[in-house]
């Protein structure tokens, strides 16, 4: 894998497209050091960005809860989105926007500081390895919990909400798994590290957490628009883990993950049934806009 300070092409940076290796910031910018930094991750399939708009609102309304206005207009940021991924030439792959607060002041305080905002795009295949996707990934159950809605936005797609993501990704592939199952402030099954989380009972029902402390994805609610519309029935409920021995299937939803089944999570194995097939299927029809089978 190229790294990618080393990629080549154009950035869109502060409403200019700069050559890639010439996109800098100061080391001591404030999005670095206190984490006031937002994030988007969008999918392109042939071209086009899948659910661009409301990547872009979530982006503007995380910045919001964070304390800061973009300097754009939201379809301005989609007209920029639009505009690298055409410049770079991407079909299908990955598109970054991100918004931080700049290096005018260093200290907790940052009311003074600049907004920059930057967009990324790359061509780029499965999250996980296509035969796991097939099989199923295996995920461990990690010490970290999404912490309590009181304590931070967690509402939003901000970057330092990702650390203890990065731990518990760590943490689980250096014990032999793929991904991390988290578990919310109160014990239940919150997500994985980076995406949303669905189980199938005995019967097709579909069960996935309710999202009171982690992120109600974009692909989370596509999926249940899906399943929904296969007249397979989604409960949003607490689950706890004492459960997972009751369920047949599972499955994660994500931006990045798409539709990934589930081997197991430590100790509880699951099957890749044909309603996960079905819903991958379907899903993929949908991004793509082909006829689903």
């Amino acid at each position: 894998m190229i790294p990618y300070d080393k990629r080549s092409g154009k950035i869109w940076y502060n409403n200019d497209l700069v050559d890639w290796a010439n996109v800098k910031f100061h080391v001591l910018s404030h999005g670095l050091h206190y984490a006031s930094c937002v994030f988007e991750g969008e999918r392109v399939y042939d071209g086009t960005i899948f659910k661009l708009e409301e990547h872009t609102s979530r982006l503007f309304h995380s910045a919001n809860r964070m304390g800061f206005k973009i300097p754009y207009s939201e379809n301005e940021i989609n007209d920029a989105c639009k505009k690298i991924i055409s410049v770079q030439n991407v079909q299908n792959g990955y598109v970054r926007p991100i918004a931080w607060r700049g290096s005018e002041m260093m200290a907790i305080s940052a009311q003074q500081t600049k907004i920059h905002v930057a967009i990324a795009t790359w061509e780029w295949g499965s999250y996980f390895d296509p035969k796991l996707k097939i099989e199923g990934i295996k995920l461990n159950i990690s010490k970290w919990k999404r912490p309590a809605p009181d304590t931070i936005p967690w509402d939003t797609k901000a970057s330092g909400l990702y650390m203890i993501c990065t731990l518990s990704k760590h943490e689980a592939e250096q014990q032999g798994y793929t991904d991390s199952l988290m578990l919310d402030y109160e014990g239940n099954v919150a997500e994985a590290t980076g995406a949303n989380i669905f189980f199938k009972d005995s019967e097709g029902n579909l069960h996935t957490p309710t999202p009171d402390s982690f992120l109600d994805g974009i692909t989370r609610r596509t999926v249940i628009e899906i399943a929904k519309s296969k007249k397979i029935k989604v409960i949003e409920r607490k689950i706890s883990p004492d459960e997972l021995s009751e369920f047949v299937g599972c499955f994660l939803t994500g931006t990045a993950a798409e539709v990934t089944p589930v081997s197991c999570i430590g100790k509880f194995q699951f099957k890749v049934c044909d309603v996960i097939i079905g819903l991958n299927e379907s899903y993929q029809a949908l991004v793509r806009k082909k006829k689903a089978a």
